[in-house]
């Protein structure tokens, strides 16, 4: 799957200022794509997903199991997609690390609704692994800069090149995002140049007093480096 241009993605986690604050972060999401060009993808809790998507309308879901549908009490299958109002889901966060045949499985049941899957790795070889099963989009998060503010495109620039060729490698036309303590526009530009198609974010963002304006600079710290 190609991209048109860099890819903004906003995890919200299970932050409370999520709950809170969905439909003020769903509106500015809508109006910083609609004036950069940038695409701002939302991936929130199942409960959030209808009424964000009624304002924004590129939701991914955070997480499906690779069930089907049938007796399977508090799990959430990849083909129920299909009746959502959503583009995709996310998988394998660091928060939310799930077995290989977890991911293959999910990756075709999503893809099988026309629905995206965008599959998060810690190293450049979890990264190509994952390209093989033909996601979406592979996003590199080396965990221990999770959370901490201090950029994946600063701290280690080497694990995001390695991961953009080692996924090219098995799967080129899989882009990559990187993701991790994405902190400014200087690190998604950072992240731009040195070969990913966008970045991965969380707090940076549902932890700002004003979270629209914090996906204003990192969508033009995107384009910047397209």
């Amino acid at each position: 799957m190609g991209l048109a241009g860099p890819v903004l993605v906003v995890n919200f986690k299970a932050y409370e200022q999520g709950f809170r604050r969905f439909a003020e972060i769903a509106r500015a999401a809508a109006r910083v794509s609609g004036e950069t060009g940038v695409r701002v993808v939302l991936a929130v809790p199942a409960p959030l997903v209808f009424p964000v998507s009624e304002i924004h309308g590129d939701v991914y879901l955070e997480h499906v199991d690779p069930v089907g549908f049938g007796a399977h009490t508090g799990f959430l299958p990849g083909e129920s997609l299909a009746l959502l109002p959503v583009r995709g889901t996310l998988l394998n966060h660091s928060e939310h690390k799930v077995t290989y045949r977890h991911v293959q499985a999910a990756v075709r049941a999503v893809r099988a609704a026309g629905r995206e899957v965008l599959v998060c790795a810690d190293t450049p070889e979890e990264a190509a692994a994952m390209a093989l099963l033909e996601p979406s989009m592979v996003a590199v998060e080396p965990p221990e800069l999770i959370g901490t503010g201090v950029s994946v495109s600063r701290a280690r620039p080497e694990l995001i090149t390695k991961a953009v060729e080692a996924v090219r490698r098995v799967a080129p036309g899989v882009p990559v995002l990187a993701g991790a303590g994405i902190s400014g526009p200087e690190d998604a530009e950072k992240a731009v140049r040195l070969g990913a198609a966008g970045v991965l974010v969380a707090s940076y963002v549902m932890k700002a007093a004003d979270p629209g304006e914090r996906m204003r600079l990192l969508a033009e710290g995107l384009a910047r480096g397209a």
